[in-house]
């Protein structure tokens, strides 16, 4: 069975492991020296920092179950505008990562259309990320679910820069 809810600060420990093994297996080998994945885990994924983002009141979680197993989770950052994107009421899908063995259930998909709905129950018209230019799986996701290249950042790890697409979606 598959449950989607709202995190609290008690989940705060499953986030960081979440973040930290789903970030790794999608992210860490596009980074070419594996003490800049180390240092970035450690700065971004830890319990201490995973706590300061949930207590942030413009930071809300998901996490998505499978049978009661922690299986992924979304962050969405409210009215974060981006100048890529038109819209200036807009929210930042910040993360959607999903645990590798639960790919082929296609949560990923139940978890962005639910993440969606409730963006536009709390009124913004549009969702925006980032997705690195290599990351050709995530960047077919995001296009088949009618995100549109709007531009692009730079994302650093350890003062090395990685070209990141913009993806932008009308959500009203």
């Amino acid at each position: 069975m598959i449950k989607i809810r709202k995190a609290t600060p008690t989940d705060t420990v499953v986030l960081a492991h979440l973040a930290d093994v789903t970030w790794v297996v999608s992210h860490g080998h596009y980074i070419e020296d594996k003490n800049d994945v180390l240092q970035y885990r450690e700065a971004s994924f830890s319990v201490s920092k995973t706590r300061q983002e949930i207590d942030k009141p413009k930071n809300i979680f998901y996490i998505i179950y499978v049978d009661d197993v922690p299986a992924g989770y979304a962050k969405i950052v409210l009215n974060e505008n981006q100048e890529s994107v038109a819209s200036q009421n807009s929210c930042r899908l910040e993360r959607i990562y999903i645990q590798n063995e639960f790919i082929p259930l296609k949560i990923g998909q139940q978890l962005l259309t639910y993440v969606e709905e409730k963006a536009k129950a709390l009124q913004f018209d549009a969702m925006w990320l980032t997705v690195y230019i290599l990351n050709t799986r995530a960047i077919r996701f995001y296009e088949r679910n009618a995100f549109k290249n709007v531009g692009a950042v730079r994302f650093n790890v350890s003062g090395k820069e990685y070209e990141n697409i913009v993806f932008s979606k009308e959500i009203v």
